[in-house]
């Protein structure tokens, strides 16, 4: 079954089971994929393959994910609390990340690869680290790793 598929099952779920937050959530998630598929100039009840609705779910993370930063900057913890988790259901469809000790092995391999020394062949070194880790880690993440070699 497709994740969208998976996505559409669990809407339903949410409205049984009367969850607000989930239904909601979900039914942002749809309406981005159905934006999407109408963008590559697809029927919006085609499927779009699992990697571009993850793209598509990342992007709704990321969207609460800087709503929760700046309503925690602002001491609105009610909105950020809600935010949150949003944030968490859509942890739930996202694949698991690698974490900062992992991208800082893969870095260091790579950077033996290609010969990598100098802080100023960093964009070098994160372009092709981003290649190999892309969906498997977050940019931000590598880019840390990255700066903690090159320093």
């Amino acid at each position: 079954m497709s994740l969208q598929t998976d996505i559409k099952a669990a809407s339903i779920d949410a409205l049984k089971n009367k969850d607000e937050v989930r239904l909601q959530v979900l039914r942002a998630i749809t309406t981005s994929i159905t934006n999407e598929l109408v963008a590559q100039k697809m029927k919006p009840d085609a499927e779009l393959p699992d990697d571009q609705v993850i793209a598509v779910i990342k992007r709704e993370y990321k969207k609460r994910k800087d709503a929760y930063e700046q309503f925690s900057t602002a001491g609105r913890t009610d909105l950020a609390a809600t935010e949150r988790a949003e944030m968490d259901i859509l942890e739930e469809y996202l694949p698991e990340t690698m974490d900062l000790d992992a991208i800082r092995e893969v870095a260091t391999k790579k950077q033996a690869e290609l010969g990598i020394t100098e802080p100023s062949d960093k964009g070098k070194l994160m372009a092709n680290l981003m290649q190999e880790l892309k969906g498997k880690a977050d940019g931000a993440d590598v880019k840390q790793v990255v700066d903690e070699l090159l320093s």
